[in-house]
């Protein structure tokens, strides 16, 4: 039988033994990824946000050998069902999410009550991309111009419609504000994204939409609708014909969609470094950078810190836009 002090030597190796070999396996830096990796995107398949996401982590290989994503569509209640699935997962590296402008810099002000808290209870790794959001009005309409639209504007009776993907989405909060600045009397139309508000507009159902470019991208190149102004602070490449807000009139109005690629909190610093290092090398890659151009997106590539910060000052922005709009959900 073995001694008292015989036992507790023994138990203390044991003990040791076992803390070495639990360190050896906890997620760092260097060894991550060894299986694959969960991405939830929390909106339904075929959005732009998937499609961005299937892109990104497919074109993530050559920068990140050992990985493998595994696309979740986590849809419902304008991202926060997927959202809360994210942030209840282990911090252990396999589960990340797309988390947009939505998520992380709008809801908390849209949602009366939230079950997250995008900036505690997410860890933000890097930016993934952004893209613009584009002025669009049916191509039967006699304008041709942001300054047409708004004098046309004026002298309809009642009004004017302008249709979005649904209520606190950056298309309606970008057509509510440039409505109320150009001193438009209009009515919200929302719907259940661009496969619905395309064919409304065609119908003549709706005369606006400042919605996102890579939905509407192929309608403005056929010729179905007008574009009349993009919403960054320069041209977009692809379609370099199509003047700026500013240009087209309407100063200090740029808006983007964006997302970042973030962990549950408490996921260890090193795998947040290494997404970002690898992100940053595939936002400078020429193929990958024309790819996502096509499709009205711009890939990005920033550190957890420069992550963090950019989303606070969009929060800090959107906070007063969504406030302003009087919009609110449960």
């Amino acid at each position: 039988m073995l001694s008292r002090r015989a036992f507790l030597a023994s138990t203390s190796t044991m003990l040791a033994g076992g803390s070495i070999a639990s360190a050896q396996t906890a997620p760092t830096g260097t060894d991550w990824p060894q299986r694959p990796v969960r991405i939830v995107v929390p909106y339904p398949p075929g959005g732009s946000v998937d499609i961005l996401a299937r892109i990104i982590t497919t074109n993530l290989k050559p920068h990140l050998p050992t990985a493998t994503f595994v696309v979740e569509n986590r849809s419902g209640a304008g991202g926060n069902i997927g959202t809360d699935v994210v942030c209840q997962a282990a911090p252990d590296g396999y589960t990340l999410i797309a988390a947009t402008i939505g998520i992380s810099a709008i809801n908390p002000f849209l949602y009366r009550r939230l079950s997250y808290n995008a900036q505690t209870d997410l860890a933000q790794a890097t930016l993934a991309y952004e893209m613009p959001n584009v002025a669009i009005v049916p191509a039967a309409l006699p304008v041709n111009t942001l300054a047409e639209f708004i004098a046309w504007g004026k002298k309809q009776p009642g009004g004017i419609v302008y249709g979005s993907p649904g209520v606190g989405t950056t298309p309606h909060l970008s057509a509510s504000m440039f409505t109320s600045r150009a001193g438009l009397e209009a009515t919200h139309l929302p719907f259940r994204g661009a496969a619905e508000t395309l064919p409304a507009m065609l119908r003549g159902d709706i005369h606006l939409a400042i919605d996102n470019l890579s939905s509407y991208i192929a309608a403005i190149r056929s010729g179905q609708i007008k574009a009349l102004a993009v919403t960054t602070d320069e041209r977009w490449p692809t379609l370099n014909t199509i003047p700026t807000m500013k240009e087209a009139g309407m100063d200090d109005f740029v808006v983007t969609s964006w997302a970042n690629f973030a962990f549950p909190k408490g996921t260890p610093h090193p795998i947040l470094d290494k997404l970002s290092v690898a992100m940053k090398a595939l936002a400078t890659d020429t193929a990958h950078q024309q790819q996502l151009l096509q499709i009205g997106a711009r890939p990005l590539g920033t550190t957890p810190e420069e992550t963090v910060a950019f989303s606070n000052r969009e929060r800090a922005r959107w906070e007063g836009i969504v406030k302003a709009s009087g919009a609110t959900l449960d």
